[in-house]
């Protein structure tokens, strides 16, 4: 039998802002509408870097797992959709599991979705104290307690942007959902990047762009040997090539083809005799939510390692999760 904890989180979730359902049909104009200012909003927090940071040019473990969890380091989309994608996980768990009772009412509902919010801005304060305490943006003696504390309001607020910004889009504001929109919109943002991006890079070689396109008409306009020129566009190391952009294009071509498939199963009336009717099914019901999980699981296990490691370091069982070793980039540790 499950608890009832849902009834004793509501005055807490009454404290947390929220967004009505809309009175009214949304127009698909106005859902357009929203859904770019959603965009938008989440854009500009992505280029915010955080106030009061020593350094983020250290290594980063979670490089990786940026790009699924939508998350930009030392700025305020710090810490993505994980909270979101984390509470969300381990609420489904305990509802799934009957640890905590959740009826098919209203109310219950509604008191799901506050435990789920709540519960994802516990997470984003803890692991925005974690970031602080672990000296991912400098020591935490060299930054003071004021600056450890405004980052860590800094990360909170962001957080509770997120969750907002999905949840005005969840009720029907704009189209589809925050955490698939802030996703796509990291991808694309990466492709394009990586394709056009105009920055150079000294490779020891000499000075090449980093956009694949671009470094293929750089590299056949300043090598006299315009066959290794090619050859070096489509197959240069440490840097993004051509092979890598036409693999992204190709993925991405057999996926939407993929899409397309689906398995009709047939279902029969049980109360009206010789009445036929098909359910279809897609091929790729699940969509990205396994790549997701699999990001967030990564990820909190990456964050807990870390936590262990920084207070526990050369425990044995420790060792088992992870290995962190802190070295120095120019100057900076």
């Amino acid at each position: 039998m499950g608890f009832k904890i849902l009834e004793y989180l509501q005055p807490f979730c009454s404290f947390l802002p929220e967004v009505s359902k809309p009175e009214r049909k949304i127009q698909f104009r106005e859902k357009v509408l929203w859904t770019a200012i959603t965009l938008f909003i989440f854009l500009v927090c992505c280029q915010i870097p955080l106030f009061g940071i020593m350094s983020s040019e250290s290594a980063d473990p979670f490089y990786w797992l940026r790009v699924i969890m939508a998350s930009n380091r030392g700025t305020l989309m710090e810490l993505g959709i994980s909270p979101i994608v984390t509470s969300g996980l381990i609420m489904q768990l305990l509802a799934g599991t009957k640890i905590i009772e959740v009826g098919d009412s209203v109310k219950d509902r509604a008191l799901f979705n506050g435990a789920q919010k709540l519960f994802g801005m516990l997470i984003t304060v803890c692991q925005a104290i974690v970031y602080v305490v672990t000296g991912m943006y400098g020591e935490p003696s060299d930054l003071g307690m004021g600056i450890c504390l405004l980052i860590i309001i800094q990360l909170l607020c962001a957080g509770l942007i997120v969750l907002l910004l999905d949840e005005l889009l969840q009720k029907g504001y704009g189209l589809g959902s925050g955490i698939s929109l802030f996703i796509a919109t990291n991808i694309c943002e990466t492709i394009v990047w990586k394709a056009f991006s105009p920055a150079t890079i000294n490779t020891g070689k000499g000075t090449e762009f980093e956009g694949a396109v671009i470094a293929l008409f750089h590299l056949l306009a300043t090598r006299t040997d315009k066959v290794r020129g090619l050859r070096e566009a489509f197959y240069r190391q440490n840097l993004p090539n051509l092979m890598n952009l036409m693999a992204t294009v190709a993925v991405f071509l057999i996926v939407i083809y993929f899409q397309g498939f689906r398995v009709d199963l047939p279902i029969k009336s049980a109360r009206y005799r010789g009445q036929y009717s098909s359910y279809p099914i897609k091929l790729f019901y699940t969509s990205n939510i396994p790549i997701i999980l699999q990001s967030a699981l990564v990820s909190n296990i990456y964050f807990l390692s870390q936590i262990l490691s920084s207070k526990f370091a050369g425990n044995v069982f420790v060792n088992l999760i992870g290995t962190w070793l802190r070295v120095d980039i120019n100057g900076i540790r």
